[in-house]
């Protein structure tokens, strides 16, 4: 099972289209920020909420996702799979989180034990050990923070972020 996962969208399917070329998987997981920039963001390059949908929606099937801050009540009329709160999937005997990191993060942790927890929200890439956590911070596809936009994949047990060109530059064994 290979899972692509992607965070902070935010309305601009740029990116997206990029590395749904560069990239086969069997589950998508969105971790929130889907369709809106967002009131303290910059507009992004390419800010099309529509055709985003457009590309999401036929894959609802394959998605996972959760909401974000930024993502609305309203956003659910429109996308045709479900917005969760937080999720959870199992893979090889481990328990993976599914979560934005507005809530849930390494400063304000998730009440769990030998856990994955992936989140985004900061746009940012990070991957820390907290306790028996692994908390990884896939940054953000749309509107980077450190100035590379990213994504990750999950497969064989190997958690790699990558940038947009599909290039690995971290990673970590599960």
């Amino acid at each position: 099972m290979k899972y692509l996962i992607i965070t902070d969208i935010h309305g601009s399917p740029v990116n997206l289209k990029k590395v749904l070329e560069k990239e086969s998987f069997d589950k998508l997981l969105l971790l929130g920020d889907i369709l809106p920039h967002g009131p303290r963001n910059e507009l992004p390059i390419g800010y099309n909420p529509k055709e985003l949908l457009s590309i999401l929606n036929p894959l609802r099937n394959e998605i996972i996702c959760v909401r974000g801050n930024c993502d609305a009540e309203v956003d659910d009329m429109v996308l045709e799979f479900p917005i969760m709160s937080i999720a959870c999937i199992e893979y090889n005997g481990k328990n993976i989180y599914l979560t934005h990191g507005h809530k849930f993060n390494t400063k304000s942790l998730l009440n769990v034990e030998n856990s994955v927890i992936l989140y985004g929200h900061t746009h940012i890439t990070s991957i820390e050990k907290v306790d028996s956590n692994i908390y990884v911070n896939i940054g953000s596809i749309t509107l980077p923070k450190d100035g590379v936009a990213c994504y990750a994949t999950l497969e064989n047990n190997v958690l790699e972020i990558k940038n947009i060109e599909g290039v690995t530059f971290r990673n970590v064994n599960l």
